[in-house]
């Protein structure tokens, strides 16, 4: 695998961590603008996730990787992302696919006793194409 640097948030969070995963997913867009995306076709995903907190959990994690993966790659892993009722819209663009994923993430955090917190969401649809999500102050369960 490719070592990847991602843009950096710039955060006072004593700890950081990021995970890649890959997902392979398709979609369509269902909106009149969207050209040959509105045809039914698939992606390799490139995510990353940036989760950053003050305290580690009992065993010494932020958070386990595996519950990010889980999160992820065990929901959405070869399944046709206009059939989850997130993207009821018909609207899976990278972009609210990103925001989603964050929604998702921060949700699953935020019942953690230790509250780390994800900071920003990169989905990379293509080798030439991505979308980055990153909350707003207050947007935090």
């Amino acid at each position: 695998m490719l070592q990847q640097f991602y843009p950096q948030v710039f955060h006072d969070f004593r700890y950081e961590l990021n995970k890649d995963m890959q997902i392979a997913a398709a979609h369509f867009i269902d909106h009149k603008d969207a050209g040959q995306c509105r045809e039914t076709h698939g992606h390799t995903y490139f995510i990353n996730l940036t989760i950053a907190g003050d305290n580690l959990d009992d065993s010494g994690f932020l958070v386990n990787f595996k519950v990010l993966k889980d999160e992820i790659h065990g929901m959405y892993d070869h399944t046709l992302l206009n059939d989850h009722s997130s993207f009821e819209d018909g609207l899976p663009t990278t972009e609210v696919v990103a925001r989603q994923f964050w929604e998702q993430v921060d949700n699953r955090l935020a019942v953690l006793e230790n509250r780390p917190y994800c900071l920003q969401v990169i989905v990379r649809e293509t080798p030439t194409s991505y979308a980055i999500y990153r909350p707003k102050r207050g947007d935090h369960r």
